[in-house]
């Protein structure tokens, strides 16, 4: 974990910004593999983890606006839990490690807020993404399951969201030992990508490069020849010249900070001409949007400048025709990128999520659209010194999508349909980096992996080196 006073200039500043009541964060709970004694790799709650930075199961942290007090609410283990995991720290120990100075078993949180409530005082929480805390809210609050997102408390989102969008150099220090990973697992995918290998073969083995350097994949591996479905799970193919493989993967370090990067090889280690040109045009975007990001700039903008970019170059490759201008108001572009640009990214790969992309990404000032393509981009507004974010721009070759905006007559004065016809088997392109927003412009985060054409040949004709960690860290 961090220093104690890290944790606690967090909390400060989350008693500032909230003024009044009780911030309430229950940290997650051990959840069942197939039945009870069989569970999950535990995994922290990130809010818990960012105001109180302990990766134990069944604890709850309290913010008292009010009093200026935190508390951690948590059981000893008994011997029981000795017997199977050893001796452990006490709470009121684990607890002054992080700066809380008041500690209590944790059945008596709910007298701690019931108290609370009779005095008139605010409980806020944030909106729950597990079944557990649901049910552990609705009990603790008096609140029917059925209505405790509901109850989420919108102060606390925002206040959330102002503090954990900007990350400090402890954070990025974090994320960028993450990278570092990311670094060897794909230029290790990248290798491996020849005919007759098998997906699944590739995409456990970068799993296993995440867990033997830094820690669990931030999020199951998408990995797969058939790139042009955008989050793949799928790795059962057996991979063919002339296909391309597209990897997007990422390492979570202890303190659970995420890498999430992509990158799109040629199976074999050499892009033929049909490869490469759309290969170059998805670069360009990439190399695009990095350049324009700076403070202030809106990210949506960012967005559009890649869409004009690979609308540019498909029209130079034929499969596409007219004003690029108006093809990307007319939302053309979207036949071949149906997302947006980029996300937040740090303690979750898709950070904070869980409270809201609306206000993550968006603010007063930019709504989201309700357009095709377009209300999938999750990050909008304008851009601030320690914002990371990603930029990941694509062109994927979706049938059925290509189908059924045919068949509706859409975009037929952008979109030259015979030709694109014959790229049905094409597959998809993603180029994704995660990048550092800086007082006076951006910086690409961790060890620059290949990603020009030269480059991803070049590493994919190396041998494959054993994996040493003080090599890459």
């Amino acid at each position: 974990m961090f220093n104690r006073s890290v944790y606690k200039s967090r909390r400060d500043a989350l008693k500032k910004e909230l003024k009044s009541g009780i911030a309430l964060f229950p940290g997650n709970v051990d959840a069942a593999f197939n039945y009870p004694a069989n569970q999950y790799h535990f995994r922290q709650d990130s809010n818990f983890s960012y105001f109180f930075g302990l990766d134990n199961p069944g604890f709850a942290g309290v913010v008292d606006v009010d009093n200026n007090k935190d508390y951690i609410f948590g059981n000893d283990v008994d011997m029981d839990d000795i017997i199977w995991m050893g001796a452990q720290p006490l709470v009121k120990d684990l607890a002054a490690q992080v700066g809380v100075e008041n500690s209590f078993p944790y059945n008596d949180l709910a007298d701690f807020l019931k108290k609370a409530i009779t005095q008139g005082r605010k409980i806020h929480f944030l909106p729950p993404y597990r079944g557990e805390t649901v049910i552990e809210l609705s009990a603790l609050l008096d609140i029917p399951n059925a209505e405790v997102k509901s109850h989420a408390s919108v102060d606390l989102i925002k206040a959330v969201v102002k503090q954990r969008e900007i990350k400090d150099k402890n954070e990025i220090a974090e994320i960028e030992k993450a990278m570092f990973t990311a670094y060897v697992m794909h230029t290790t995918a990248m290798k491996m990508a020849m005919p007759g290998m098998v997906e699944q073969d590739i995409a456990g083995t970068i799993e296993g490069i995440s867990l033997a350097l830094t820690g669990p994949v931030s999020f199951p591996v998408i990995l797969s020849v058939d790139g042009q479905t955008l989050h793949n799970h799928s790795h059962h193919n057996v991979l063919e010249k002339g296909r391309m493989m597209v990897t997007d993967a990422g390492s979570e370090t202890a303190l659970h900070y995420a890498s999430d990067i992509t990158r799109t090889v040629p199976v074999g280690g050499k892009f033929n001409a049909r490869q490469a040109e759309i290969y170059q045009i998805v670069l360009d975007a990439n190399m695009n949007a990095i350049k324009a990001i700076k403070p202030g700039v809106l990210y949506r903008d960012i967005h559009f400048l890649a869409a004009r970019t690979i609308v540019d170059g498909l029209k130079a490759a034929g499969l596409m025709k007219g004003d690029t201008e108006a093809a990307v108001q007319a939302g053309a572009h979207t036949l071949f990128l149906p997302h947006g640009l980029g996300h937040m990214m740090g303690l979750d790969v898709h950070d904070m999520e869980g409270l809201g992309e609306d206000y993550v990404g968006y603010d007063e000032t930019v709504s989201r659209s309700t357009e095709f393509g377009t209300a999938y981009l999750r990050l909008a507004k304008a851009l601030k010194p320690g914002f990371v974010l990603t930029v990941e721009p694509g062109i994927y070759f979706i049938p059925d999508l290509i189908d059924q905006f045919r068949n509706e007559g859409k975009f037929l004065d952008f979109v030259n349909y015979d030709k694109l016809e014959t790229y049905k088997d094409f597959g998809g392109i993603r180029i994704e980096d995660d990048v550092l927003v800086t007082p006076d412009g951006c910086r690409v985060l961790g060890k620059p992996i290949p990603k020009t054409i030269e480059e991803v040949e070049k590493t994919m004709a190396e041998p494959r080196e054993w994996i040493k960690k003080e090599n890459f860290i």
